[in-house]
């Protein structure tokens, strides 16, 4: 297996696991906090949406990404997060083929490049996290996904859903 096509495994398993966490999830799940003040899910598939766009954007110009709904970035961003009562959040199957249709963009971007590729230096913020494009890919991309995915198993939790791991 080339470097490469791991990658996109891995991204692939991500998404994967994001869409097992909210298969059994309302539009109203997706609104409750854990605890006061965290964030909840709709806040957060919005975030990793906005954030793989605009990351990949920026270490792999040229990544055709789907247009985003108007004023969806500025609803997931920081200002909104603590919003109580949460209001102006999409429904899950936005979220999901938004979410899908940003990841399906970046599988075909990776898959277009080669495994020399991935020693390139990265630039922007996550640079000093993740060095080579190989390292932002799975760390930022991917790993950043997983760690909001082990968020929503908590609000899980609280809902009584079925542990699904």
């Amino acid at each position: 297996m080339k470097a490469t096509e791991a990658i996109r495994t891995a991204l692939g398993s991500t998404q994967q696991v994001l869409s097992w966490y909210l298969g059994d999830l309302s539009d109203a799940d997706l609104l409750v906090r854990p605890v006061p003040g965290a964030n909840h899910i709709a806040w957060q598939l919005g975030h990793l949406i906005v954030a793989e766009r605009a990351m990949v954007s920026e270490n792999l110009p040229g990544t055709p990404f789907p247009d985003l709904p108007p004023g969806f970035a500025e609803q997931h961003g920081k200002d909104t997060a603590a919003q109580d009562p949460p209001r102006g959040f999409a429904t899950r199957e936005v979220y999901l083929d938004l979410f899908n249709r940003v990841r399906q963009a970046t599988l075909d971007a990776v898959g277009r490049l080669s495994d020399a590729d991935l020693d390139r230096p990265t630039s922007g913020g996550m640079a000093r996290f993740a060095p080579t494009l190989g390292a932002f890919l799975l760390l930022i991309v991917s790993n950043h996904t997983l760690m909001h995915g082990g968020q929503f198993t908590v609000v899980r939790r609280k809902l009584g859903k079925p542990v699904l791991f």
